[in-house]
């Protein structure tokens, strides 16, 4: 196959493979983030309480979360990441069916702690999303280069074969790698919303019993 022809379906394959990442997803993406966010799902950088949260404001506590020995224990474990989502789940029931003094004001705290604890993490979540995204953006650029060192090494009749081998050795591994990192990306895509989920069925369980 001519070479001109090789790289055209090179490109080709790395523009399928990265849609959210080049030019042609402009369109989609200014409806979802800068241009370094590269998923589907609409970028929101911080979570809203008021957005799931109905009962009393947290912001008119007078006292912080983690200052209740109880509470504070219950919002690391069900936040931690070695605990699953229905281990956080169960905790939080746990703990809410067993309040009897004070409940109104316990149970505004635990959720002002889960709340703040996994805004934390869904704000680093997103943050390592977006270093994702730059660095496949990178590897395409470097991609680029070797595509034109080889076709210049290809062009040239005084080429060593060696060398020719080698840069196609190179290309090979980095489309390899990009390729491989790119389809994790919906898994990556997938973790802030993951723990907004999550935060969720715990708020539920915390408001069926305001």
């Amino acid at each position: 196959m001519p070479f001109a022809a090789a790289r055209l379906l090179l490109i080709i394959g790395l523009t399928t493979a990265s849609l959210v990442l080049v030019p042609a997803a402009q369109a989609q993406r200014a409806a979802t983030g800068p241009p370094d966010w590269p998923c589907v799902q609409r970028l929101i950088p911080e979570l809203s309480w008021g957005t799931m949260w109905t009962g009393p404001s947290p912001e008119e506590l007078d006292q912080e979360w983690w200052e209740d020995e109880e509470i504070g224990s219950v919002v690391r474990f069900a936040t931690a990441r070695r605990t699953s989502e229905d281990e956080a789940v169960a905790r939080v029931r746990e703990f809410v069916e067993q309040v009897e003094t004070d409940r109104e004001r316990r149970l505004t705290l635990l959720f002002a702690g889960l709340f703040q604890e996994t805004n934390s993490e869904r704000g680093r979540t997103i943050e390592a999303v977006r270093r994702f995204a730059r660095g496949q953006v990178a590897r395409l650029e470097v991609i680029s280069e070797k595509v034109d060192r080889l076709e210049q090494l290809r062009e040239d009749n005084d080429a060593d074969y060696a060398d020719i081998q080698q840069a196609e050795d190179e290309l090979f591994w980095e489309r390899r790698v990009f390729e491989m990192r790119q389809q994790s990306l919906q898994a990556v895509c997938d973790q802030p919303y993951l723990l907004e989920e999550r935060l969720s069925r715990m708020v539920r369980v915390i408001q069926a019993e305001l």
